[in-house]
């Protein structure tokens, strides 16, 4: 099979903008799994701590785990959704060459794999931000907590 060097370099072009989805992908999941690290040693330093049963500062450490728990669940979800989304854009970039070069009509499996790898992201991202939110309202300021306001 011979391949017109246009050929080629339409698809290298087109495989652009995903390549670039990829590496804003992988910052996120950067920023996401520094997030878990720090979570993690948060709930290892609450372990270690000798902690007197039955007094409330042993009920503020058992609030304070359940909520670590629940935020490393939500970064779990989000760190596997992003990889997913990223997953589907190689995909859809493995899909771009294979068009070319075997002359498959792939239009419509690479737009559901874009769209599929967009969803994810999304959704990985509003994952993400749930975790942020939990994480605001389950700090304090000494006395001070960080509160939604009341409109």
């Amino acid at each position: 099979m011979i391949f017109a060097n246009e050929d080629i370099a339409k698809v290298i072009n087109l495989a652009v903008a995903p390549v670039f989805l990829l590496t804003g992908i992988s910052g996120a999941l950067n920023v996401l799994s520094i997030r878990l690290g720090r979570i993690i040693d948060r709930g290892r330093k609450l372990n270690e701590g000798k902690i007197v049963a039955d007094t409330p500062h042993a009920e503020e450490v058992d609030q304070e785990q359940s909520m670590l728990a629940i935020r490393a669940k939500l970064i779990h979800r989000a760190i596997m959704t992003c990889t997913v989304s990223a997953l589907f854009i190689c995909i859809v970039i493995i899909a771009l060459f294979l068009e070319v070069l075997l002359k498959f009509q792939l239009q419509l499996f690479i737009v559901i794999m874009f769209m599929a790898a967009l969803g994810c992201l999304c959704f990985g991202l509003l994952t993400f931000l749930r975790e942020i939110d939990m994480s605001a309202l389950s700090f304090h300021f000494g006395k001070y907590r960080v509160t939604r306001q009341k409109r």
